[in-house]
């Protein structure tokens, strides 16, 4: 097994792949029906401030979601920014670390303090039995995170917010095309979020979105997006610029004709994962509920170093070396980033579990720009690496000493 092992590229072997696999390659559909969009665009010259691809876009979104108001946006920080202050958040928002630091700086860009809640090791998700202990007068909201695309506990987290007389909002920027008991994810909630970027599963190469059922706050956000505008030369209330471009709207339009087969490659993929990555000592998979829409955009792997004898990020190392792009989501929690850390210093004593998760978990390389032959090459290195911890942890260090 030792000739083995030392074939692996970080130990001088030659790289399993000649070309770098990234974690998530953007999801392209049809070129010939985007480029005739876009050829479209610019014959009638209306590039953007609410044109008809944005339009179809919104009423197409809505309509697969069974939600009142798509209102789509730049991006999904923008909108994340500005359902906050259209729903008149203040003070202190309650919202987990484990998250992508876009959550966390939405609210503080608006000088409102996010409060970091710890995670259910179980979902990854924030978790409703530890909310009400983070509650003071000062509280607002809550934000929940759908991470990875796993619904967090939308009924536990509706009823506190019920009950404390709190708003809810939720990032669903994994979410796009999940459901809930059989709910699209977009229906919950005061609004929820999406993001459109280039790496996520259904892209405008770059955008998000708002939905939501609240008539009231859409008619707020549709002002707020477009500087205030009520109508030509009329501004009625304060905004940014936040709108959309026909062109992405033309790139999600097309995405949305090729979604049932980017959910079927998807699918493949991670149910190959599954099988190949299972009874590995010291490895384990992030299982999505089938019985539910999902995306499966993200193939999550945990690492206990207990069994497998190597860390997460010297797993990363030798997978990066053979040009596997693995990636550490979300490290290293956004209470450990700036400028939190420093105003937080102590916020890991409440966190122990997303302390825990931030330090053992992978993403690895799926979507179409992948096929069954480099997943099969992964997993086998993954199962070389596990199953021989020990010989590969000496080398590791061997090799350091040498450096």
């Amino acid at each position: 097994m030792k000739a083995y092992i030392d074939n692996l590229a970080i130990f001088g072997g030659t790289p399993t792949f000649s070309e770098k696999l990234h974690v998530g390659r953007p999801n392209i559909g049809s070129r010939d029906r985007l480029l005739a969009r876009v050829d479209d665009i610019l014959e009638r010259r209306w590039l953007t401030n609410n044109g008809p691809y944005v339009r179809e876009l919104e009423h197409k979104i809505s309509e697969s979601m069974n939600v009142q108001h798509c209102i789509a946006m730049c991006n999904g920080t923008v909108a994340l920014e500005i359902a906050i202050r259209a729903m008149g958040l203040s003070g202190e928002v309650i919202v987990p670390s484990m998250t992508f630091i876009a959550t966390a700086h939405a609210l503080q860009w608006q000088e409102i303090r996010p409060v970091f809640c710890d995670i259910d090791p179980k979902t990854y998700n924030i978790d409703p039995n530890r909310i009400e202990d983070m509650i003071t007068p000062r509280t607002t909201g809550i934000i929940g995170v759908h991470l990875f695309g796993r619904p967090c506990d939308i009924e536990a987290l509706t009823e506190i917010a019920n009950r404390r007389n709190l708003k809810l909002l939720f990032d669903a920027a994994h979410a796009f095309g999940c459901s809930y008991k059989g709910h699209m994810i977009g229906s919950f909630g005061n609004a929820e979020v999406f993001s459109f970027h280039a790496t996520k599963f259904f892209n405008t190469f770059e955008g998000g979105a708002i939905v939501t059922n609240d008539n009231a706050l859409a008619a707020k956000i549709q002002l707020m997006k477009n500087f205030g505008f009520a109508g030509y030369d009329n501004v009625i209330y304060i905004g940014t610029n936040g709108k959309m471009s026909e062109v992405s709207a033309a790139m999600g339009l097309t995405g949305l004709e090729s979604l049932k087969e980017f959910i079927k490659v998807n699918r493949r993929n991670y149910r190959q994962y599954k099988s190949e990555l299972k009874d590995i000592p010291g490895i384990q998979l992030m299982p999505y509920d089938e019985r539910e829409k999902c995306n499966y955009h993200y193939i999550i792997m945990a690492i206990d170093k207990r069994d497998t004898g190597v860390s997460r990020d010297q797993m990363i190392d030798i997978l990066h070396a053979e040009n596997i792009l693995a990636r550490r989501y979300f490290y290293p929690g956004c209470h450990n980033m700036e400028p939190y850390r420093s105003y937080f210093p102590h916020a890991k004593l409440v966190l122990p579990e997303t302390e825990k998760l931030v330090r053992r978990v992978i993403a690895l390389p799926t979507g179409t720009a992948i096929g069954t032959q480099e997943i099969d090459q992964i997993c086998h290195i993954i199962r070389l690496v596990a199953e021989h911890g020990r010989e590969v942890r000496e080398r590791l260090t061997e090799v350091k000493r040498q450096i």
